[in-house]
């Protein structure tokens, strides 16, 4: 590392952007190679050095895999980071690190400059045998193998990029499981949630900011993260319209950019929200204590229709309700904070006009007490 730091130094001293020499080979004029010869003092103690450095022949930094991301976290990536939360960063973080703690166990700490196909196809073989195994064992789903190549085949292009050698091929390249099946999170039905969730007394036992947050979900349709996070500020209650701004944070991102927008409160999730007008401070980015929790609670009451749902469904179903209702398909994406491919032409329709056009799914709640 020392020594191609200090010779891509030597070479801005000596008047040059230090290039490898293989693209000075390809690319330079022969003017610029006998201007950066002419830049070697031959009866220089340091001559070799310096025709080293004019010349790129020092070889990038050969920083182990381990060390190598530690880099692109903490200093490639850095500006991608600054915006995200805490426990944003670290989800970003955990899947990226689970792919190179992969590659270590199956090939060691190996240096950036000593990975080659055959570790990639190694790492492949691996996971083919996890994704379809033969001795009877449970098939991991290939979206984690897909996750892992992507992380790894990043990882790799970008550390180099910042090594000044974007043309070095990538080892991971062009691997991935194809024919994935992704298996969608079905909804619930509005029956469903008519007669088994909107039940008084079914959350009996459950802390008031969780059993809130469920409720919250069925009348929004936004993420448990969206609710979870919300700030004093952007829960709107003393307005004609009751409502939520869905904003980004000083030091928390939105998943998207169309995911900023204004939901209407109405129904139960208007109960829930003034029951916590302050929020949910208790699972303030605390994703993964919440969606323990509510699982859990979901499991232990039955209110899971099958294995495949989860709390995520309540997100669906007010998405599929809307549809049912025929609610504009642009209106449907604002609401929902979904992007919109066609044009947009305004603003998505008025508080008034999203209150009365949500209106038309809201279900009966009144017989409930949060």
């Amino acid at each position: 590392m020392d020594a191609y730091e200090t010779a891509r130094t030597r070479a801005v001293a000596q008047g040059f952007v230090y290039v490898p020499a293989n693209e000075i080979a390809v690319e330079a004029t022969l003017d610029e190679i006998l201007a950066r010869l002419d830049k070697i003092n031959v009866g220089s103690p340091i001559a070799t050095a310096e025709a080293d450095a004019a010349l790129g022949l020092v070889e990038p930094s050969a920083a182990p895999i381990s060390e190598a991301f530690t880099i692109y976290c903490e200093k490639i990536c850095a500006v991608d980071l600054k915006n995200k939360s805490a426990a944003q960063v670290k989800n970003w973080t955990k899947v990226k690190r689970r792919a190179v703690n992969n590659f270590i166990a199956l090939c060691g700490d190996l240096p950036m400059n000593a990975i080659t196909r055959s570790h990639a196809r190694q790492v492949y073989d691996w996971w083919s045998g996890r994704v379809n195994p033969t001795d009877g064992t449970k098939p991991l789903h290939a979206n984690s193998a897909n996750k892992d190549f992507t992380n790894l085949r990043t990882l790799y292009e970008r550390y180099w990029a910042y090594q000044g050698d974007e043309e070095r091929e990538n080892p991971f390249r062009n691997l991935r499981f194809k024919n994935v099946v992704y298996k969608d999170i079905p909804p619930f039905e509005t029956d469903w949630i008519q007669s088994k969730i909107l039940v008084s007394g079914v959350f009996d036992g459950l802390n008031v900011e969780a059993r809130c947050i469920v409720y919250a979900l069925i009348e929004t349709g936004c993420r448990p993260s969206e609710i979870a996070n919300l700030r004093p500020e952007h829960i709107i209650l003393d307005h004609d319209i009751p409502h939520l701004q869905i904003r980004p944070q000083a030091k928390r991102e939105l998943k998207s950019k169309s995911a900023n927008r204004d939901v209407p409160l109405l129904g139960v999730s208007l109960k829930a929200m003034r029951r916590c007008p302050k929020g949910f401070p208790r699972y303030r980015e605390k994703s993964d204590s919440l969606s323990a929790t509510l699982s859990k609670a979901f499991k232990t009451r039955g209110l899971f229709p099958t294995a495949d749902h989860r709390i995520y469904s309540l997100r669906h179903s007010f998405e599929k309700r809307m549809l049912e209702a025929e609610l504009d398909y642009g209106l449907r994406c604002k609401l929902i904070g979904h992007y919109n491919n066609r044009p947009d032409y305004g603003d998505g329709g008025s508080l008034a006009f999203r209150r009365d056009q949500l209106s038309r799914i809201v279900l009966n709640d009144a017989h409930l007490k949060i």
